[in-house]
């Protein structure tokens, strides 16, 4: 290293130096060479750093920045103040300039340095002695390209330190103090320049800090900046053509004013020819006239559309972004502009387009119409035939705001093109691009190629107007279709059409509706209106169609999908106007809204004109069966009854003037309801056997035959609901039937329907109760002792019911005492009348104490009705499980019905072992005051298991009336729980007593 013959170019520096060594082991004499190392390079050791390869080489490295980091920081803390211990000698009077020159590079040492704060302050410092310097047209731009400078560092700084409104803010100040030095006239294009960049380069430092995090609004997004940028470069584009059209044999000064001497300027902002020249006298006015005019000629050459549509194109990318359509589509039509000036026709017209639809939509008509116009000479200047055709249709609608003069210069271009011939230049168009796009319509005029070109009309307002409508929203098979298409022209005079056209979804009705008309291709403008094709400005024009329907489309809708007007004829060119379904354009929804909402009064017109406001598009209608010629009746006896065979008659008969083929009938469950009534419906035709869950809730298509004219025939059929509640029952009646229509004869199916909701009710309630032989109720039930099943059927049914038969069905569990047989057989109830049945049952011992089942009851019964075919409904009522319990004794007593007073009346007491152990019981009894009584009184007995004691009294009545008799008391030495309160469930505790009769007798008065 040759140290010694470097450089330091006078500068005091600070160096280090970096070892990097491969060290094997521990190396004795490395102190000693780095030792011999910094002497030779008159170094500090502090300034000398290893990097050894070791596993420890991250640590060096951090080492190594922390020295570097603080090496900078001493050499630009030193140079801060060299720089400040200069400008102390500083005088504002003489030194204006060093001032800004000192400040700045304070300003900027103190960035490089990292104290961003101080760096600011400086800058702000710098800024504003900037503009304390006196300014003249000499030094204008000096001063801007310096101002231009430091506000760049002061906002640059700003959005760092996340304060984006100072930035915004001295942005403005720095605009608002600059925008006016324009300097000298004959280069105002580069205050334009100027100010262009100074927005454009603000634009980029928000969009920087928005990439690092900062959060912009759709009211201060880079977009506005981007903006403004472009506006000022259109600005320095129009000064450049008034400021730089020279004739082009004004030749470029020789030697160039714009070159020195070493290729560079000393300073920025000065003017090549005038450096160091700080004097605001102009020693040399020829060299500065020579210097102005390269300028100018170098301005000449700048391509300003491309610099203005890349601003442009930041700024909708920003809009775009931050969601402001209109900005956005503001600036594209900009953008649209500036590549129809820079002859990038295909551009242009790709961007107007995509913004009409937003112009169409929100009614900004004027706007609309400058942009078709723009659009309209693009296309012209490209030669583009369906493009061309397109906007000349629109610009004579009632959407342009052109005047008539301009509407008829584009009339007559369009039907020149379409009678394949050129059409005139549009008006303010380049001459070196009329003379070259008449070329191309040249040609296209000599090529035969595809002369039929199809506009779709939903998305642009053509000069025509369509509205389709049908005149009823159904009609019926046997009655022809009748529709109208309400066609009205807006251009400046009369235009015939060659055809029009209607399609259907059905494409078999395409042929009926067909307009056509045969002329000259001169006859295309013809003033006169008797042509029927013909179109009048401002009148309405309606065509009427009718067809005969096919039967084969009854149910079905018939839509019209299109409306084809075609103007111009196959032998030049031909336009075919599309509109989708009836008609309507892209701006008709929005003026049938504002005609529905105005409350303006509308002239009367003569009855064979309608106001086009008031029509309104019916694109399609629904083709409905021929209107039937049968009346269908309906025969029952509401409400139906659970189970039953229900019986609905339906009489059906003709009123047709001649046979009605192939009737059928379906019957049934109407659909669409809940599917638990579905399952529960069953419906047949044969009503003397009960159907079951296997027969249908519905029965489609029953063939009935053929009914001659005012034939009636009557079919019944029997329905079995099998829960309770209403239902939907629906009767379908069709057949077929000739008929004539419009000279055809076609076969019509017709059919009525008739719906009818039948509730379902209950017949009867029945209640079911165990009661002991005393015909008390009981909860439960002891083994092997009698006890009584009582029903109750109360009769819910509107009306008369027969009850045929009933029939008790026991569980192997339970056993009858008597022989089981029905008390209500053949029975009639009426409304709210019962019949009851008792049945004696006995329940041998079980082992199941949870409960026993009993059996089920089975009714059944028919609604009361002359006719014996009615079927017998047979009803399973399931019994209640009963408790069953064992006693150990079970007790009771023999005695007559009744008793009469002072007369015997003897009793006998039956008390039987129930278990199998032998009883030790006790009896007595308490005497009562209605009765005297003889017989044992207290007595002990022993039963045998399985066998019974009997005890006999005689008692003796004292007084008449319901009387208590004398209570019987057993204990149980075995049984304590054994009470008297369970015996008395089965012995009686009163008996009536009558009264003795009038003639006493005597042998019964002297016993007493």
């Amino acid at each position: 290293m040759n140290w010694t013959g470097m450089s330091h170019s006078g500068r005091k520096n600070s160096w280090s130096v970096l070892l990097e060594l491969k060290l094997s082991g521990e190396d004795v004499i490395a102190s000693e060479r780095a030792a011999a190392l910094c002497n030779a390079c008159d170094l500090s050791g502090k300034s000398l750093f290893v990097l050894p390869h070791t596993d420890h080489l991250v640590g060096y490295i951090i080492r190594l920045e922390n020295a570097f980091y603080e090496h900078a920081q001493t050499y630009y803390y030193t140079e801060i103040r060299r720089v400040k211990s200069h400008k102390e000698f500083l005088n504002k009077t003489t030194h204006q300039l060093l001032f800004v020159r000192h400040q700045f590079k304070i300003a900027f040492f103190s960035e490089l340095k990292q104290d961003t704060q101080n760096a600011l302050k400086n800058y702000r410092t710098a800024y504003n002695l900037v503009h304390e310097l006196r300014a003249h047209e000499t030094n204008m731009l000096e001063i801007k390209t310096m101002a231009g400078f430091i506000n760049y560092k002061i906002c640059r700084l700003c959005f760092q330190h996340n304060t984006p409104l100072d930035a915004i803010a001295q942005f403005r100040k720095h605009i608002d103090l600059c925008k006016k030095k324009i300097g000298s006239a004959e280069l105002a294009f580069e205050h334009a320049a100027w100010m262009s960049k100074q927005f454009q380069a603000f634009g980029d430092l928000f969009d920087e800090a928005i990439k690092l995090g900062l959060t912009a609004i759709q009211t201060q997004n880079p977009g506005f900046y981007y903006q403004q940028a472009a506006y000022y470069a259109q600005e320095r584009k129009q000064l450049a053509s008034m400021l730089c059209n020279h004739d082009p044999s004004v030749p470029y000064p020789n030697p160039d004013p714009l070159e020195t001497q070493t290729g560079v300027l000393d300073f920025y902002g000065q003017r090549p020819w005038r450096q160091g020249i700080l004097s605001f006298d102009l020693s040399d006015p020829e060299k500065e006239k020579m210097g102005i005019l390269s300028l100018q000629l170098k301005e000449k050459n700048v391509l300003h559309s491309e610099l203005i549509i890349t601003l442009l194109s930041n700024a909708v990318a920003q809009f775009k972004k931050y969601k402001c359509p209109r900005m956005k589509s503001h600036l594209m039509v900009q953008m649209g502009e500036e590549y129809h000036y820079a002859k990038d026709y295909a551009k242009a017209l790709k961007l107007l387009d995509y913004v009409m639809c937003d112009y169409r939509s929100e009614g900004w008509w004027t706007l609309l119409t400058s942009i078709l116009t723009t659009a309209l000479k693009c296309s012209y200047l490209m030669a583009q035939l369906k493009d061309y055709i397109t906007y000349s249709l629109e610009l004579l609608g009632r959407a342009s705001t052109l005047k008539e003069d301009q509407k008829s210069r584009i009339e007559k271009n369009l039907i020149k093109v379409l009678m394949n011939e050129s059409p005139d230049p549009e008006p303010d168009c380049d001459a070196a691009a009329v003379k070259a796009s008449q070329k191309l319509w040249a040609d296209r005029v000599s090529l035969a190629g595809s002369n039929i070109f199809t506009i779709e009309v939903q998305d642009f307002i053509p000069f025509v107007q369509c509205k389709a409508k049908f005149l009823a929203p159904s009609f019926h098979v046997d009655v022809p279709v009748q529709f109208d298409v309400y066609l009205r022209a807006d251009c400046p005079h009369p235009i015939r059409f060659s055809k029009l056209c209607i399609s259907f979804n059905n494409q078999d009705y395409n042929q009926y509706c067909v307009v056509e008309e045969a002329y000259q291709k001169s006859d295309i403008l013809e003033q006169s209106s008797q042509g029927t094709m013909c179109l009048v400005p401002g009148k309405t024009r309606k065509f009427s169609f009718k067809f005969v329907a096919k039967t084969e489309d009854v149910g079905k809708k018939i839509e019209i999908t299109s409306v084809d007007l075609i103007l111009g004829s196959e032998s030049g060119r031909c336009v075919v106007l599309n509109w989708r379904g009836g008609g309507g354009d892209a701006s008709s929804s929005q003026e049938a809204l504002q005609a529905a909402r105005s409350f303006k009064r509308r002239p009367k017109l003569p009855d064979n004109e309608v106001h086009w406001d008031t029509l309104t598009i019916q694109a399609s209608t629904m083709i409905i069966s021929r209107v039937p010629n049968i009346s269908v009746q309906l025969r029952h006896e509401p409400p139906a009854l659970t189970n039953e065979m229900y019986c609905l008659i339906v009489t059906v008969q003709s009123h047709e003037e001649t046979v009605a083929k192939d009737v059928k009938l379906t019957a049934g469950l109407k659909p669409g309801q809940d599917a638990n009534l579905t399952q529960k419906t069953q419906v047949t035709l044969h009503g003397t056997d009960a159907c079951d869950d296997s027969f249908p809730a519905l029965l489609p298509d029953i063939p009935v035959g053929d009914l001659q004219p005012g034939e009636k025939l009557e079919k019944p059929i029997y329905i079995r609901c099998g829960t309770v509640g209403a239902r939907m029952f629906l009767f379908y009646i069709s057949y077929l039937i000739n008929t004539v229509v419009e000279g055809k004869e076609i076969l019509c199916r017709c059919h009525r329907d008739e719906t009818v909701t039948i509730d379902t009710v209950f017949p009867f309630d029945v209640a079911v109760k165990f009661v002991s032989t005393k015909l008390e109720h009981l909860d439960r039930v002891f083994a092997d002792i009698p006890f009584l099943l009582m029903t109750d059927i109360l009769s819910a049914s509107p009306w008369p019911l027969t009850i045929v038969t009933s029939k008790l069905q026991l569980s192997a569990s339970m056993t009858p005492v008597d022989q089981l047989e029905s008390y209500v057989e053949n029975v009639v109830l009426q409304t709210g009348e019962s019949a009851s049945e008792c049945f004696c049952l006995r329940c041998p011992p079980v082992t199941n104490a949870s409960g026993v089942a009993t059996g089920c009851y089975i009714i059944s019964w028919k609604r009361s009705s002359p006719v014996e075919s009615v079927p017998v409904v047979n009803t399973v009522i399931t019994l209640p499980h009963v408790i069953v319990e064992s006693i150990p004794l079970h007790v009771n007593a023999d005695l007559p019905s009744f008793g009469r007073v002072r007369e015997s009346l003897p009793v006998r007491y039956h008390l039987q072992n129930k278990t199998n152990l032998v009883q030790d019981v006790e009896v007595s009894v308490e005497p009562s005051d209605a009765f005297m009584f003889s017989g044992l009184k207290q007595i002990r007995l022993r039963i045998l298991p399985g066998s019974q004691q009997e005890m006999l009294y005689n008692f003796y009545p004292l007084m008449a009336g319901y009387q208590q008799l004398p209570s019987l008391h057993v204990n149980l030495l075995r049984f304590p729980s054994f009470t008297n309160q369970l015996l008395r469930r089965f012995i009686p505790t009163h008996i009536f007593v009558k009264p003795q009769g009038r003639q006493a007798d005597d042998n019964s008065i002297a016993a007493a």
